[in-house]
């Protein structure tokens, strides 16, 4: 077996040769994943169980002998554990009122169940405070209540489940729409009830979707850092914000290392559980053209039950919008809310800078990771050569991987020679570029498994080399896919904070790390306004891409227009 290892890396190998320029951009695609991917997680590593330059676990025990940073792991767990299953839970319930339960005002409802993607990811933390702080709408005006506390762990649940249950919708739709239906209307015609179908049909068939959701969810939270910056206080730490103080106020790097290597450790167990256990056991019950459902098995009184849990929950997440809308407006939130224009005068006085910045740095990182992308995914489906499964993983690492530790492994590697990047442009865009270059990939391996592949060996077969067949026959018909990940690639970009916040300087700063300064100065209003540009500018550059793809690829395959 090792033998026939051996030679099919020798034949690889001699097709590589024949192929310069192919074997180049491996080369390089693969030194830039090690460098820029993995080589921060291994400085993290190294700085961790260093001490004095020797192998040493006194940054593990030093901080670990503190309760309050063992408190922070287990809350950072629990935190985790609890918004996966719920987020999950109403996920799943938004899906099923789509795709089953066939709800009125079902395009209303998918929009507002995936507007919290194209947000900061703190928006919700912010809005929070504006309704139920000490100053808040409800509790303050309407309540009357004078020490009304949203910090700590009922508030930060809430503000984790509302931002990620979208990423759970998305997860469950998609596996109740490959479940066919009609799976459901045979056990009904043979007198199955409805609940019982329910349990024995459709649940057990969605359990490994559920279970993936899960786990998504579990890697979502603990990598959050915005959410508990802002809600999780004092009295309920947080492992990432934990490391985040440990070297941007103790200035002690190898603790913050330290927290950080062990933050990475439930991340990416629960990571490799999807991506290797949970993703292989999906089941398959449309072969063919999907069988629209009778929708039988949802009863009249059940469809509405479920249509008013799904309006409550879209009518929280609205308030939440409307709230952070109304705030950026309000002269003084919770003391004089009538409406101006001061805040985004103030944004545009003292913060535009970071509004040039964020666009400058999404701007040019997106269509660079976009294009890597798709060369990986291209290079990954279609081409065998030594250190395939390497670059496959590496290139999807940057999932797993919560943001916290990716930008202290980023201080770590490139704040010395030879790598001085610290403090430029350039720190940022290489962040950002193969942190979202899972992104690409993902869309690009989705178009390339539908394209025959005859259709490149016919061009090879006519004497067209890797570079050419690659530009003139595949990468046309993976344009779509390129465009629809850019959309997401460049949300990805302009909300990002738990990396960028290690990473930002004077001359080069980021929206959403102005947004969580001006919240920590207690200047909601401002950070609103912040808030509602930095969205406004993501549903113009969403419109212009889908534009783009309506008039001239005549598709649009962002889920927001589903």
């Amino acid at each position: 077996m090792k033998h026939l290892k051996f030679n099919g890396a020798l034949r690889d190998l001699k097709k590589l040769s024949k192929d310069p320029l192919l074997l180049i951009v491996i080369i390089l695609l693969i030194a830039s994943l090690t460098l820029f991917i993995v080589y921060p997680l291994i400085r993290i590593c190294i700085v961790s169980f260093q001490s004095g330059g020797k192998f040493s676990l006194i940054n593990f025990k030093e901080a670990f002998s503190f309760w309050y940073y063992r408190q922070a792991l287990w809350n950072s767990l629990m935190m985790g554990a609890l918004t996966a299953v719920l987020g999950t839970l109403v996920g799943f319930i938004f899906a099923y009122a789509l795709v089953r339960a066939d709800i009125p005002g079902k395009r209303f409802f998918n929009i507002i169940a995936t507007i919290p993607i194209i947000s900061p990811p703190f928006i919700g933390a912010l809005a929070i405070i504006m309704l139920f702080g000490n100053n808040g709408l409800i509790s303050s005006t309407l309540l009357g209540l004078r020490q009304a506390n949203v910090y700590g762990f009922k508030g930060l649940l809430f503000a984790q489940v509302l931002t990620f249950f979208p990423v759970g919708y998305i997860t469950m739709r998609g596996v109740l729409e490959s479940i066919n239906p009609t799976l459901e209307d045979a056990a009904m015609d043979l007198g199955g009830n409805r609940l019982k179908i329910f349990f024995k049909v459709t649940l057990p068939l969605a359990v490994p979707g559920i279970a993936s959701s899960i786990l998504i969810l579990f890697v979502e939270s603990l990598a959050d850092f915005g959410n508990p910056l802002i809600l999780a206080g004092s009295n309920f730490p947080i492992l990432s914000v934990q490391a985040y103080l440990e070297i941007t106020g103790m200035y002690n790097l190898p603790k913050g290392a330290a927290l950080a290597f062990v933050l990475l450790i439930p991340s990416m167990t629960a990571y490799l559980l999807q991506k290797y256990w949970v993703s292989k056991k999906q089941y398959i019950t449309v072969t063919g053209k999907p069988t629209a459902s009778s929708n039988k098995v949802v009863s009249p009184g059940a469809r509405w039950a479920i249509f008013v849990v799904v309006s409550l929950i879209a009518a929280l997440v609205l308030l939440v919008y409307v709230t952070i809308l109304w705030g950026a407006f309000a002269k003084t939130w919770g003391n004089d809310n009538s409406l101006t224009l001061n805040n985004f005068q103030y944004v545009f006085k003292v913060g535009f800078k970071a509004v040039l910045d964020t666009l400058v740095i999404a701007g040019l990182s997106t269509p660079i990771s976009g294009i890597l992308g798709m060369v990986i995914a291209f290079l990954v489906v279609r081409k065998q050569f030594i250190g395939r499964r390497y670059m496959e993983f590496t290139s999807m690492l940057s999932f797993a991987v919560p943001g916290t530790v990716i930008g202290i492994g980023y201080i770590l590697a490139f704040n010395s020679a030879p790598f001085y990047l610290t403090g430029t442009l350039a720190i940022l865009l290489l962040n950002f570029i193969f942190r979202y270059i899972p992104v690409g990939i993902q869309g690009g391996v989705a178009v390339l498994k539908q394209i025959d592949p005859s259709i490149e060996e016919a061009a090879v077969d006519l004497g067209a080399d890797s570079n050419t067949t690659f530009r003139k026959i595949t990468l046309p018909l993976m344009i779509p896919a390129f465009f629809s990940g850019l959309i997401f690639a460049f949300v990805r970009g302009m909300t990002a904070i738990s990396a960028a916040i290690f990473l930002v300087s004077a001359r080069w700063n980021f929206m959403t790390v102005q947004i969580m300064s001006q919240v920590e100065s207690g200047r909601i209003g401002a950070a609103a306004a912040f808030s509602v540009i930095l969205v406004a500018i993501i549903l113009v550059a969403m419109a212009v891409i889908k534009f783009i793809l309506r008039v001239k690829y005549k598709t649009t395959s962002s889920i927001l227009t589903q």
